[in-house]
């Protein structure tokens, strides 16, 4: 099955800085909703509704182990952001003096 998402819910999704944290933190590795509670000062509720975000814009990807829902990255929609940003290198580096990538 192919993904149709569109790149703007991936943008959207990583808009919000607690969500983009929480992309932080599962690049280092699947965790479960309760690790990831430990880590920010915001709810359980909290956190749930935006590992759904995460997961309806495709960034994560839960899997059950026991009682347990653990998420880890999907990266893959992340490559219109970075496509998007590449545009922009030749202003960031003639600003900063640095040679233009070719």
């Amino acid at each position: 099955m192919t993904d149709a998402r569109s790149p703007d819910e991936t943008f959207r999704a990583i808009a919000d800085p607690t969500r983009r944290a929480i992309l932080d933190a599962l690049a280092g590795g699947e965790r479960s909703v309760t690790e990831l509670c430990a880590m920010f000062d915001v709810t359980q509720s909290a956190i749930s509704q935006h590992l759904r975000v995460l997961r309806d814009a495709g960034l994560v990807a839960p899997r059950r182990e026991g009682r347990s829902r653990l998420y880890r990255v999907e990266a893959a929609p992340l490559r219109a952001v970075y496509d998007w940003a590449a545009h922009y290198e030749r202003c960031w580096c003639r600003s900063s003096g640095r040679e233009v990538p070719r």
